[in-house]
This record gives C-alpha cells, sequence and structure tokens, in this order.
C-alpha cells in the first residue's frame, strides 16, 4: 500500500511534512501536497487547511524557541540592523514565513523581540496559506 492510497493518510502524512517543513529540519511539502490534490482532488480544500495548518504550528514552534532565547544575547551589527527593521515592520513581516531561508529566522526573530504571538500566527497562517493556495492552483485544482 503506498503512502498516497488513501485520502486520510494523504492528508496525515501532508500535515506532518508541513509540519516538520517549517521548523529547522529541511522538507518539502508543496512537493507533498500537490501530490495529495493530484491524487485526491476532493480533498483538496482540506488538504490546503492542513498544510496551512502544520506549517504555521511548526512555524510558531520556531517563534517560541525564539521567545526562550535571552533578550541580552549581542548580535552584530547587520544582524542588528535586520532586527531593528522586523521591529519597525512587526507582525506583518511574518507574511514572509514561508520563504525558505529566511522564513525559519524571521519567525525566530519575532519570537526573540517578544512581538505579540495571536498577531505573529495569524501574518504567519496568512503568508503561509497564500503560497498553499499558489501550489494547489498551479496543479490545477483550485
Amino acid at each position: 500500500m503506498d503512502f498516497l492510497s488513501t485520502a486520510e493518510a494523504g492528508l496525515a502524512g501532508l500535515f506532518l511534512a508541513s509540519l516538520l517543513a517549517a521548523t529547522l529540519l529541511p522538507g518539502g511539502s508543496e512537493a507533498v501536497l500537490a501530490a495529495v490534490v493530484l491524487a485526491h482532488p476532493e480533498q483538496a480544500a482540506a488538504a490546503l487547511a492542513l498544510a496551512t495548518l502544520g506549517n504555521t504550528l511548526g512555524g510558531m514552534s520556531t517563534y517560541a524557541l525564539g521567545r526562550l532565547l535571552p533578550q541580552r544575547v549581542g548580535a552584530g551589527d547587520t544582524a542588528m540592523r535586520q532586527l531593528d527593521t522586523l521591529r519597525r515592520h512587526g507582525a506583518p513581516a511574518l507574511l514572509l514565513a514561508w520563504a525558505p531561508i529566511i522564513g525559519d529566522a524571521l519567525c525566530a526573530a519575532a519570537g526573540w523581540l517578544r512581538l505579540p504571538w495571536l498577531p505573529c500566527l495569524l501574518w504567519m497562517a496568512l503568508g503561509k496559506g497564500a503560497r498553499y493556495l499558489l501550489v494547489a492552483s498551479g496543479v490545477g485544482m483550485l
């Protein structure tokens, strides 16, 4: 029995892949989303919702890890300028939390800066959901 043989198994795997891809672990949840949507087009909306939820929860786990870091840790001039930019833009900057390389850093920095968690969660989910919507649209299912 292959991984995508049932819609439930595909959706569970998609949630897990999306969650792990948003942590510091590498992963390609977009490919899993595309595969699930192609194999089970009737589950496209559920797949989109679960991918967004999993990836957002993973991003929030990175945010939480950032909050655990003491704020007195020193940073170089470049890092401080980038942190000041994030502080100035606040939670809306987390629309970019989906982006490779910088997304994890944005989530961790938002936590470290003690930005309010609820707006961070909402902006992060909006950005990640938009990315998954584009992926699902790209395979012609939405």
